[in-house]
């Protein structure tokens, strides 16, 4: 296979400090080089815990903010909502633009004092970094912070293609949008997204589903292609998608997925252009 026709993607785990068995597999992942992106709930009570296992890996992948208005955690704190009552807010626009942007500060600040660098990217769990009102926050505060900055953190384009219609919908939802500001201004964004299912079936399962999505991965000169991934070292009980979090750890751990790799020719490189550094 030449070089020319190998493909680049940004595999993505998202959810790191969600809880331990989460970030417990993602940095064995990380060891193991199976992924080149991370994404960090820093409104988890765990983020300050599970940073310092994630920076001993520096350099290895990109690392970034998973902003977050759907959790347990985001609830709690009294900000956050459902995912259906987001996206209903957002429709009505019934945001307040200044919350969301102290809310978002609130987060990226988090984030820096326990990586101790700004952030490689910016993501959103369950893609509400496109809705609107989110985005027009977000816009102005990557702007404020890092518009000057020689590297900007990448954006995640989220128009995921397969999947179930809800699926679809809610990755849709602002996509073109983003990218017409991210064009506007420069900015450099990672997509289109591929990753999302229903979280069910075996591993086996999982693997096919892996298989589609590395042999579907569009040849690019504009950049990588992107695939979110939800690995954990096991299933903690509390967690809803907790079985399919460790049939994903299980697979992307195997020399199987390295084999399906090589048979799409396909490579794992970081979104922010900078290559993988070897253990």
């Amino acid at each position: 296979m030449s070089i020319a026709s190998i493909r680049d993607v940004v595999l993505c785990a998202d959810d790191y400090a969600v809880n331990a068995p989460t970030s417990q597999g993602i940095v064995a992942l990380v060891v193991l080089g199976r992924l080149s992106a991370t994404s960090v709930m820093t409104r988890s009570p765990r983020w300050a815990e599970d940073a310092p296992a994630l920076r001993d890996l520096r350099g290895r992948l990109d690392v970034g903010l998973h902003l977050d208005w759907t959790s347990s955690f985001a609830q709690s704190a009294g900000f956050g909502g459902a995912l259906s009552t987001v996206m209903r807010r957002a429709a009505l626009r019934r945001f307040d633009v200044a919350a969301l942007r102290d809310e978002m500060e609130r987060q990226l600040d988090a984030f820096e004092q326990h990586w101790h660098a700004a952030p490689d990217h910016i993501d959103g769990h369950q893609h509400v970094h496109q809705f609107a009102g989110l985005r027009d926050a977000l816009f102005e505060v990557l702007l404020r912070r890092y518009g000057n900055a020689a590297s900007r953190p990448w954006l995640r384009v989220s128009s995921v293609a397969q999947a179930g219609f809800k699926a679809r919908v809610i990755s849709v939802m602002g996509s073109k949008t983003l990218q017409a500001w991210a064009n506007d201004q420069a900015w450099p964004t990672v997509g289109p997204l591929s990753g999302a299912y229903a979280f069910d079936g075996n591993v086996a399962d999982y693997a096919k589903r892996m298989q589609g999505w590395l042999a579907d991965l569009p040849h690019s000169p504009a950049g990588p292609a992107l695939i979110m991934c939800h690995p954990a070292a096991s299933a903690q009980t509390d967690d809803d998608i907790g079985p399919a979090r460790a049939r994903e750890f299980a697979y992307l751990a195997s020399h199987d997925f390295v084999q399906d790799l090589r048979d799409a020719g396909v490579r794992l490189v970081r979104g922010s252009g900078l290559p993988m550094a070897s253990a």
